[in-house]
């Protein structure tokens, strides 16, 4: 007999695959095992076994044209015999025989009696394909070994275990009650207890990710690192399986094969299982061969074979309805959405989305066989799980110690930490209690929990493209301790929307695309909560001052608006910024000095850099501003100064390099108070004498011009620390050099200079360090001062 396990390669699978083998594709599997061995019992049979016997029958009447076999005899019908028969002598030999079964088997026995096994055994075949293809076709084999794969180590993860255990967050109250215990929240916790923000959830954000030295045992670094590469391939896995439908068409067609084959089979069986006869009447001209012509033959498999039929078409009935049940349940239930409902409720876990197409169809299918799998499954589908995986991760690789090691004061004079590209916030960053700054730099899902107030020192913010959510514990800390906010981003998003509500802030550094238009995506709101605001920074593209600027204007001191090249146009708000002391705006596309500032009388400082300015005949009206000490018209067009500039009697410092200067009025000369004077980067051929009027003058920067002579009364400012005359046309530097006894910075390379004077040995305070000027000019110095120079 032929082994069933010779038809296995029709079936093969690996072990695996049964997750996704439903009760009814397991029942059909063991009916096609059984109709199998039907068709291989009968094909054996066949095979092992005399098919036909045959014997020839006499003919008694002459014009008798057809004999039928006498009927099988009965218990109670009796015979009654005419005579006694001695036996019949056909004088035929066995070789006759033979031939006459062989002719009748094939003449005259009907073709189902004769193939039924061989055709149980092809439905048998057709109906172990249909019902595995799916796992073998490549376009649907390939999703399915991926599914199977990342559905086993999802299920095995040790982070699976102790993300549904502890993910979903506690009770408030049972924190404040079981602070040191283990034990989790139920899982109906209720959401929102005033903990959190609009903007989130207390499922989805839990108040502080919290993993407690005897738990972070449970997940070591490796097995962790393990769970952070399931959730990538979890990703990857589902954007391209819920693109098509592949599997589930796949599953459908090969049921509505199996639904036809079953009608196919129940129609033509139930219509021919009666010709599977014992009797079989033979006619066929052989009396050439034989001397009969009638022959009367038994089918010897004729009973059994009748039997199989019927028992074949029982299985086939069990086997086309279970086929029925599938079709209903395919066609029925919309097997292409899959709802974590269930599991959303059960874990507690909010944010595990619903999937479709053949993702959702796998998921179907497992739940058929067990629902766990999907349940252990959704875990990685989940960012509250991904976070919390990617908390205890950052926990492991930044400890506190580590942390400790990258702080260094910032130019505040405070103590930072800065990190950079992280995939979130490290609980232990909140055991750095002497941490006076933060600087968070480009990381996303950052979540500032309560313990934040346990940095008491901290008072400095930096925020830089980094998507913010902020428990409102830690909103409160904010608001009483944060004194400097500094916020970079993209859109929106990135701009939190409690720095409105900090009332001890006292710097706001803002950069990124805002707008001062309520149509536009990213407006400014109002300020006036922020009753400690001296300082606001905005690097942006306004075309007005926003009016959110104006409800802070009674207390700001210091404004800046870098604006990108944006033409700024209107400018009237500035009037009612009466305590402003600095104004910067940088980069607006101004053409003239905005008349808005004259009325600024409380102004130091004015900053006009990056502008489109030619004249600046307007400077007389600076005469009104009697505390301007700083003007900075750097990096413009201007091409002269006009004389007014001698009414800024109080001017300290003037910064007019990268302009297009071509004369120094004396005039610019009378600002006897000027200490800073920078004029490098134009087109200056002369200096005036006046210069020397300058007694106060402590820095003077004229590099990168066409100067040719240095007047000797500009050695006269005997208080000059930096003197910068690189890149001119000069020859000669004057002896008089030794006149500048404090001069600590001497600026001389890219002139003419053949040698150097050795009154440079008089300048006490300069070193080698602050002489800038070319090695071959250098050596020129005699050897006394050059080692004077070079000594510390």
């Amino acid at each position: 007999m032929i082994p069933v396990t010779e038809f296995r390669q029709f079936t093969e699978q690996q072990p695996a695959f049964r997750v996704l083998k439903p009760w009814w594709d397991v029942f059909t599997d063991y009916l096609s095992v059984v109709m199998l061995m039907i068709g291989v019992f009968g094909c054996t049979l066949q095979v092992m076994q005399d098919k036909i016997i045959c014997l020839p029958q006499r003919t008694f009447s002459p014009n008798q044209t057809e004999l039928m076999c006498p009927p099988p005899s009965t218990n109670h019908v009796a015979i009654v015999p005419v005579h006694e028969l001695k036996g019949l002598k056909t004088n035929l030999d066995i070789q006759q025989y033979n031939y006459i079964n062989q002719m009748c088997y094939e003449k005259a026995l009907h073709w189902y009696a004769k193939y039924f096994p061989y055709l149980v055994l092809i439905h048998t075949l057709i109906f172990m394909v249909c019902s595995n293809f799916w796992f073998k076709f490549p376009g649907s084999s390939s999703k399915i070994e991926h599914f199977i794969s990342i559905l086993g180590k999802c299920f095995d993860s040790p982070w699976t275990t102790r993300a549904l255990s502890e993910v979903s967050g506690e009770n408030p109250e049972e924190k404040d009650n079981k602070k040191n215990s283990a034990s989790r929240s139920n899982l109906d916790t209720p959401i929102g207890e005033g903990n959190l923000e609009k903007t989130s959830s207390l499922r989805s954000i839990p108040e502080k990710i919290v993993v407690d030295k005897p738990a972070a045992s449970v997940l070591d670094k490796k097995e962790g690192e393990q769970a952070k590469a399931l959730f990538e391939k979890v990703k990857k896995f589902r954007l391209h399986v819920e693109e098509g439908d592949i599997l589930y068409m796949m599953y459908v067609r090969q049921t509505v094969v199996k639904v036809l084959k079953f009608i196919l089979i129940i129609a033509y069986n139930s219509a021919l299982v009666s010709k599977v006869r014992f009797n079989v009447t033979c006619t066929e001209n052989m009396q050439d061969m034989t001397g009969y012509r009638y022959f009367c033959c038994n089918h010897t498999m004729a009973h059994l074979f009748s039997k199989l039929s019927y028992c074949y078409l029982c299985f086939v009935g069990v086997y086309g309805l279970t086929c029925l049940y599938t079709s209903y349940w395919l066609f029925y239930i919309s097997l292409k959405e899959y709802s974590f409902e269930y599991v959303r409720q059960e874990t507690g876990i909010d944010d595990i989305p619903d999937v479709k197409n053949d993702f959702a169809f796998m998921l179907h299918m497992i739940d058929q066989y067990d629902p766990l799998y999907s349940k252990r499954f959704a875990v990685f589908l989940s960012e509250v799980s991904e976070n919390k995986l990617k908390q205890l991760n950052l926990n492991h690789e930044w400890t506190a110690d580590k942390l400790r090691q990258k702080l260094q004061t910032n130019s505040n004079n405070r103590l930072e930490l800065q990190l950079f590209m992280l995939s979130g916030l490290p609980d232990t960053i909140f055991e750095v209690t002497e941490l006076q700054s933060l600087k968070l730099e480009i990381i996303n899902n950052v979540t500032i929990p309560a313990s934040i107030a346990q940095l008491e020192y901290l008072q400095e913010l930096s925020l830089y493209q980094c998507s913010l959510k902020i428990h409102s514990a830690a909103t409160s800390f904010l608001k009483e301790n944060l004194k400097v906010l500094r916020v970079k981003f993209d859109d929106g998003r990135e701009l939190p929307q409690w720095l409105y509500v900090l009332r001890n802030l006292e710097e706001l550094h803002l950069i990124g695309s805002l707008s001062s238009d309520a149509s536009k995506n990213v407006t400014l709101d109002s300020l006036r909560e922020l009753k400690a605001l001296k300082t606001l920074t905005l690097k942006s593209n306004f075309t007005k001052i926003p009016q959110s600027i104006v409800d802070v204007a009674s207390h700001l001191q210091r404004l800046c608006i870098c604006n990108d090249g944006t033409k700024l146009v209107m400018l009237n708000n500035l009037k009612k910024m009466v305590n402003l002391i600095e104004l910067e705006l940088v980069h607006c596309d101004l053409e003239r000095i905005p008349h808005a500032i004259f009325s600024l009388s409380n102004l130091q400082m004015l900053d006009l850099k990056e502008n489109n300015l030619r004249s600046i005949e307007e400077i007389l009206s600076f005469q009104h501003l009697r505390k301007l000490t700083s003007l900075k018209l750097w990096h413009n067009g201007i091409t002269f100064i006009p004389e007014h500039i001698k009414k800024l009697g109080s001017l300290e410092r003037l910064y007019l390099s990268h302009n297009k200067i071509e004369i120094l009025p004396s005039h610019l000369f009378l600002c006897n108070k000027l200490r800073f004077l920078d004029l490098s980067n134009n087109d200056i051929r002369f200096i005036p004498p006046e210069i020397g009027v300058l007694q106060s003058l402590q820095y003077f920067s004229v590099s990168c011009n066409k100067i040719e002579n240095i007047p000797d009364e500009l050695f006269f400012c005997k208080k000059l620390k930096t003197l910068k005359l690189g890149r001119n046309a000069l020859s000669v530097l004057s002896p008089k050099i030794s006149f500048l006894s404090v001069l600590t910075h001497l600026e001389l390379k890219g002139n003419h200079f053949e040698i150097l004077p050795a009154e440079l040995g008089n300048c006490r305070a300069l070193k080698s360090s602050g002489l800038v000027v070319e090695d071959v000019l250098f050596e020129t110095l005699p050897s006394d001062i050059k080692e004077q120079m070079q000594a510390e």
